[in-house]
């Protein structure tokens, strides 16, 4: 099992024959390194590699841990003995990184393998291995104080360090998880990051670091601005690129080629997506189902809760699966925003129920919860109570638009890892279903969902479908004349003006 301290630092050692590989691959590009740094150089596979492929180089690695330097200087004795290799323990958070490259004359090399953590991690563990806090990718409002401000460790370290070159021609030739390198090139491309041409290699990170994730070498030429796209590879190996990465206004979109020719299928959803239930507390809002109106929790208790604010669940599993049969059901404190918790007294034994897990409650991290209602939930208004709706997994790369219908007599209900649409009609609901799961539509989408994205459908990503077109390309626009009935807001004229100028800019963009 991975100790605490491997996983706050993001501590995978890259194993010496992929080293290899990627120095190899380096070479085959005809990358020039007079200079090599690793800025994480831990026991020194990387050093190892680059040493053998550039024996020209001095190299220069860096780590906060000693126990892996000391590892490395035993096994790379020889190079520090002919002067050509310097280790020095370093915390990379607080190094002049700007002095250090700023005085560096010859040609660089930043090479390596960055922490594999994300920031909400490193915090759930009370870690200390984390930059100043900051709002890296400028959020504002909630979405700065909800999961979207979770960033990837490596993303922060990456975008410093092209920072500190500020534009100097040097190579960055990096593992990383695809998702942070794609953030990491808008990034630059949106402030003048001056990354002349740019490749992501796609590795196996289950085969190399026994890790669940889609991750990649990330080759990044830096000095001067170049076109605001990357190649793409299915491996270190691939004889050909299989599709470019690119940018289209203030949109980083995986697939150029597919989204050029799908891209008047994007504009304005009439619908307003909304995602599900946020509360925090799952082992006590979260239930299975008994019998006589008693319930189990996620502690393992079995509880009895009066039946007006208990209502069924799907999750982003279940509707990866297609199933519209809650097998869960949740505790629903509010009906609007704002509610006042306390009237939940008129309920004796859900009130109880609460109170008797108040603390876990008041320890929840967020700060969206501060100054609101006790047991506040987020998540919620009337939509949430529409009798069917469209929904689809936040998750799952792969999109699957289930039609959920009400369940024994309920409004369903989903946790903040799904989104959705709601309707006061069955038809409608159906019809807009298949129109999302069109092959036009989800052939859009899969242009834009990018590689190893945690939460790849996101409210932003579906409200950009311009289901109008999109039906008329699937022959379905008869069809969803006909069964418009909704009862529930469809999205603002104010919404509306402002997707209309993204998407302009956006195209405006393409056509350059």
């Amino acid at each position: 099992m991975k100790t605490l301290h491997k996983i706050e630092f993001g501590d995978f050692q890259t194993p010496l024959p992929l080293a290899r590989e990627v120095c190899a691959l380096l070479q085959k590009l005809e990358i020039q390194a007079e200079a090599i740094v690793e800025p994480t150089c831990g026991r020194g596979s990387f050093i190892r590699a680059a040493a053998e492929v550039f024996p020209h180089a001095h190299l220069t690695g860096f780590d906060v841990n000693g126990r892996h330097l000391d590892a490395a200087r035993a096994e790379l004795a020889e190079l520090i003995a002919q002067r050509r290799l310097r280790l020095e323990q370093q915390d990379f958070f607080s190094f002049d990184w700007d002095s250090y490259l700023g005085k560096e004359r010859r040609r660089i090399l930043l090479l390596g393998n960055l922490p594999w953590v994300t920031s909400a991690t490193v915090s759930s563990l009370n870690g200390a291995n984390l930059p100043r806090k900051e709002n890296l990718q400028g959020l504002r409002g909630l979405a700065a104080k909800t999961g979207k401000s979770n960033f990837d460790i490596s993303e922060w370290m990456l975008i410093r360090l092209i920072q500190a070159l500020r534009g100097k021609e040097a190579t960055l030739a990096i593992l990383c998880k695809t998702a942070t390198a794609c953030k990491v090139l808008r990034h630059a491309w949106q402030t003048d990051g001056r990354v002349a041409s740019a490749a992501l290699y796609r590795i196996s990170a289950d085969e190399h670091f026994d890790a669940s994730v889609d991750a990649c070498l990330f080759v990044a030429r830096l000095g001067k601005a170049g076109p605001r796209e990357a190649i793409f590879f299915a491996s270190l190996h691939s004889p050909g690129p299989e599709r470019r990465v690119g940018l289209s206004g203030k949109d980083l979109v995986a697939d150029l080629t597919t989204y050029e020719r799908l891209r008047h299928l994007e504009g304005l959803c009439p619908y307003q997506w909304r995602s599900g239930l946020k509360h925090d507390c799952a082992s006590v809002m979260e239930l299975e189902p008994l019998a006589h109106g008693r319930f189990r929790n996620r502690l393992g208790e079995t509880v009895a809760l009066e039946p007006d604010f208990v209502y069924p669940l799907l999750k982003s599993t279940d509707l990866s699966k297609g199933n519209v049969v809650p097998r869960r059901a949740v505790l629903v404190t509010q009906r609007h925003p704002g509610d006042d918790t306390s009237t939940l007294a008129s309920a004796p034994l859900t009130w109880s129920y609460l109170n008797q897990h108040r603390k876990l409650f008041a320890a929840r991290k967020s700060s969206i919860y501060s100054s609101k209602a006790e047991f506040a939930i987020f998540g919620i208004g009337e939509y949430a109570f529409a009798p069917w709706k469209v929904a689809v997994s936040a998750l799952h790369h792969a999109p699957r638009f289930v039609a959920v219908p009400s369940y024994e007599g309920r409004p369903v209900m989903f946790d903040d890892t799904c989104n959705y649409l709601p309707f006061s009609s069955e038809q409608e609901a159906q019809v807009v279903a298949d129109i999302l799961n069109s092959e036009p539509c989800l052939a859009l989408l899969q242009s834009l969902i990018l590689p190893g994205t945690k939460r790849p459908l996101t409210v932003e990503l579906l409200q950009r479908l311009n289901l109008s077109a999109i039906a008329e390309e699937a022959d379905l626009a008869a069809a969803w004349r006909a069964s418009r009935k909704t009862t529930y807001p469809e999205i603002s004229q104010a919404a509306q003006l402002q997707l209309v100028m993204e998407r302009n800019s956006r195209s405006r963009s393409f056509k350059k």
